[in-house]
């Protein structure tokens, strides 16, 4: 494993005594932080004020309602707000949009008071009518404007929506001032303030959701249907959209925020798919940073100077295989498959010192972690007795692996689908390499059909709550996996309405030992994630949730 830095500890590598800390951390949202520990000389205001940052990959859309990947949800951050954000420095739910909150109808409802004086970048204003629009819009979304089956946060969160069998727990959103509203659930659901916070509960102008006709995707962008809301977005955030070519999204300042403005007056993000060509464009100036930094370039960027920014772990990598596909329905051959996986190879050749095993699918940092779950060592002789056992004949088993991106649980996809392979090869088990280019539609290809064996992905936290990692991937049945247990997703369904407590980790716990006895996928690695910054660059703010918005950056001298 490559080593890194300490947590936010930026490391530049000419003058290790020069070694710069990049903070995360403010106590006023919209306000930028100065550093952690060893702030940076005071500077003048940077005559620069554009910040150009390499991304892996294009923005699906850029309608966060609609989105399923970061890239999308790192450019939406910046337009559009949600009510909830996240405390930096404890990941705990902090004001944004609604600046108090409280727990009414013995959990059933949440009022919220909204901040007074916020504008859409349209002009309009801000209220309670455009929280119960946007609710009302995510609950009611129909059918052919959704993206891949189950895996909208919406109904992953509230479990279903008007449309879908079975109910949700969401029941109405409702005016009840002019900057106040209540949210009423069907029951009790302890993490909601937590899971508001997500990027895709962001608040949208209602004028513009309704003039850019959000719910049509009548338009295609690098392949993608979207709206042509989903085109130019319209939020309350520092930044509003600009223009969006291809490769190329640039966003510019809100003079009307309600927060701080920053020293970042242009945002434009670059589409740079591979690390090597992120790491040359950071040393030639092209751009001021990049996140998702791979083992491969870490050596290199600390020999070129650059600074090192480290997350700590809040994401899951696992090899997902699909029960629907021919002899995966037997449990014995799942438990093969995880038996011939060498983790500690995978962690030790491809990511980030510091990344763990894992033995389950929700990060340690949440307080929910079984140590008594079955756990499928590395063992190819144990591995080739169960396939012995199943009946295995050699069947070819199809096995889907992005191209050209790079994404925190998986740095260098191929690279972990060429080991994974030679391993699952090694005891025996026919692989047939299915490569998907990432743009070209690798997760309809894996979580929207049924038509794959074995596929690598994984999944990002963003906010604190283990039913982020669990419902998402388990809550409902999904073409992901073909793992049909209604007693699974009646445990997830009644863990989210138990109060924090030992009644609710326990019941985590139970969830944790009845995945790792089914085996519907094998949790590989909690990764360490990192970004890498030029040198102008004196504050930015690094969250293991994502939750990182640019008016925070701050900028030194070109």
């Amino acid at each position: 494993m490559t080593p890194l830095p300490a947590r936010r500890t930026v490391l530049k590598a000419g003058a290790a005594a020069a070694a710069v800390l990049l903070a995360g951390c403010t106590s006023d949202p919209g306000r930028p932080a100065p550093s952690a520990t060893t702030a940076a000389p005071p500077t003048a205001s940077p005559e620069d004020t554009t910040f150009t940052m390499g991304i892996a990959a294009t923005p699906v859309t850029l309608d966060p309602a609609l989105a399923l990947d970061t890239e999308s949800y790192r450019v939406t951050r910046q337009m559009l707000e949600t009510l909830i954000g996240v405390d930096p420095a404890t990941g705990v739910p902090a004001p944004r949009l609604a600046v108090e909150w409280n727990e009414v109808n013995d959990g059933r409802s949440y009022r919220f008071r909204l901040r007074e004086g916020v504008t859409f970048h349209d002009g309009t204003p801000f209220d309670a009518e455009a929280v119960h629009t946007n609710f009302e819009r995510w609950y009611h979304l129909p059918e052919d404007s959704q993206p891949v089956e189950g895996g909208l946060a919406f109904r992953s969160v509230f479990g279903a929506l008007a449309s879908d069998e079975g109910e949700s727990l969401y029941e109405s959103c409702e005016v009840v001032g002019p900057l106040e509203v209540q949210l009423n659930l069907t029951r009790r659901f302890t993490g909601l303030v937590a899971s508001l916070a997500m990027p895709a509960f962001a608040i949208a102008s209602p004028a513009a959701l309704k003039a850019g006709k959000a719910d049509r995707l009548t338009e295609e962008r690098n392949g993608n249907k979207v709206s042509r809301y989903g085109l130019a977005p319209v939020g309350t955030g520092p930044f509003a959209f600009a223009n969006w070519d291809q490769d190329r999204v640039a966003l510019s300042a809100y003079d009307g925020y309600w927060g701080a403005a920053g020293d970042v007056r242009t945002v434009v993000f670059k589409t740079l798919p591979h690390p090597s060509a992120r790491l040359r464009a950071l040393a030639a100036g092209d751009i001021d940073g990049y996140d998702l930094v791979t083992p491969d370039t870490y050596a290199d960027l600390v020999r070129a100077g650059m600074q090192v920014l480290q997350r700590d772990p809040f994401s899951v990598a696992y090899l997902g295989m699909n029960q629907a596909a021919d002899g995966l329905k037997d449990i014995r051959m799942r438990q093969a498959i995880a038996h011939a996986v060498d983790r500690k190879t995978l962690i030790d050749s491809f990511y980030l010192q510091g990344t763990t095993e894992a033995k389950q699918f929700i990060p340690r940092s949440l307080g929910v972690n079984n140590e008594t779950i079955p756990y499928y060592e590395y063992n190819p002789d144990r591995a080739r007795e169960l396939l012995a056992a199943a009946g295995y004949d050699g069947g070819e088993l199809t096995f889907y692996y992005p191209l050209d991106v790079t994404r925190a649980y998986l740095p260098t996809p191929e690279k972990v689908y060429a080991e994974l392979s030679r391993q699952l090869t090694a005891v025996g088990i026919n692989i047939k390499p299915m490569p998907v280019p990432w743009d070209e539609g690798y997760l309809e290809a894996v979580q929207g059909t049924d038509d794959h064996a074995l596929h690598l992905a994984g999944i990002s936290g963003s906010y604190r709550d283990p039913d982020n990692f669990v419902g998402p991937l388990f809550g409902s049945k999904t073409p992901e996996f073909g793992y049909d247990s209604a007693q699974i997703r009646s445990k997830i369904a009644r863990a989210k309405t138990l109060p924090e407590g030992e009644d609710r980790v326990d019941a985590y716990l139970s969830i944790n030992e009845q995945l790792a006895r089914a085996v519907p996928a094998v949790p590989l690695a909690f990764p360490i994630s990192a970004l890498a910054m030029g040198a102008r660059v004196e504050s930015y703010p690094a969250s293991p949730m994502l939750d990182e918005v640019y008016n925070l950056i701050q900028l030194g001298p070109a």
